[in-house]
């Protein structure tokens, strides 16, 4: 099939983003204007650009943390139904997250007591219910995660509070990989990690693309982004200050 017959999982039309400094008499810095992007199932689009262009921005207005000002953020859910993220209610953005949408974003929000193991497991717990069975195949596979992400076996039932950052970037990476979603945000999901554990981590990008959902990320290693990009997009292209 040609991949412009293929119907976009996500798709960004027109929008904008600003910010209003209220500590510097209310300036109003201008991120991002006019962005037009279109993301397709395969396809890993890696953003380009210095910091401060709004990479991490444009991000974060796909998964609804930032409000965008102008423009339609249109996302296909699971259900193939389309979702304006930009209107979608609480409701639906839940949904859309816990279905669709996964965002490996640069820090882990720990979760006080919880163990690691549950960290990564609750997304596939999460479907489970009370199925027993299920809650065990949830957690088995969390433990596989977190096996290839070398995180050592005896850590796997502390809290990962106390873990290093490369350790609870890997908690992180692998509770927003382990449940397959249409659409994963990676926000330099590799910075914090050594050579062995970015070869991996480029490897489950690669699994992701291979089995047709569609990544946007930015990557502070020019070689991991070249390492994963089906295609390149510079956001410098859509005038912006900083963010």
């Amino acid at each position: 099939m040609n991949q412009s017959s293929i119907a976009p999982i996500l798709q960004m039309q027109g929008v904008a983003k600003r910010f209003t400094l209220h500590h510097q008499n209310g300036i109003e810095l201008r991120v991002l204007e006019g962005v037009d992007l279109c993301v397709q199932p395969g396809e890993c689009v890696v953003l380009d650009g210095p910091s401060g262009m709004g990479k991490s921005t444009l991000l974060k207005m796909i998964y609804a943390n930032y409000r965008a000002h102008a423009g339609r953020i249109s996302v296909r859910g699971a259900d193939g139904a389309l979702v304006d993220v930009t209107e979608a209610t609480p409701r639906e953005l839940v949904q859309l997250r816990r279905d669709t949408v996964g965002y490996v974003s640069q820090f882990l929000r720990v979760i006080p007591r919880v163990s690691a193991l549950d960290v990564v497991a609750e997304p596939l717990a999460e479907d489970a219910g009370d199925d027993a069975a299920a809650l065990e195949a949830a957690r088995e596979q969390a433990r596989q995660w977190l096996a290839r992400l070398r995180i050592p076996e005896r850590l796997w039932h502390l809290p990962p509070a106390t873990f290093s950052g490369g350790e609870q970037q890997r908690i992180n990476i692998a509770r927003n990989m382990i449940k397959p979603k249409p659409l994963l945000l990676l926000d330099e999901p590799t910075a914090s990690l050594d050579a062995a554990n970015t070869d991996t981590v480029i490897a489950l990008i690669r699994e992701a693309v291979a089995r047709g959902a569609a990544l946007v990320g930015i990557f502070h290693d020019a070689n991991v982004g070249a390492a994963v990009a089906t295609r390149r997009v510079n956001v410098g292209d859509f005038r912006g200050g900083a963010a």
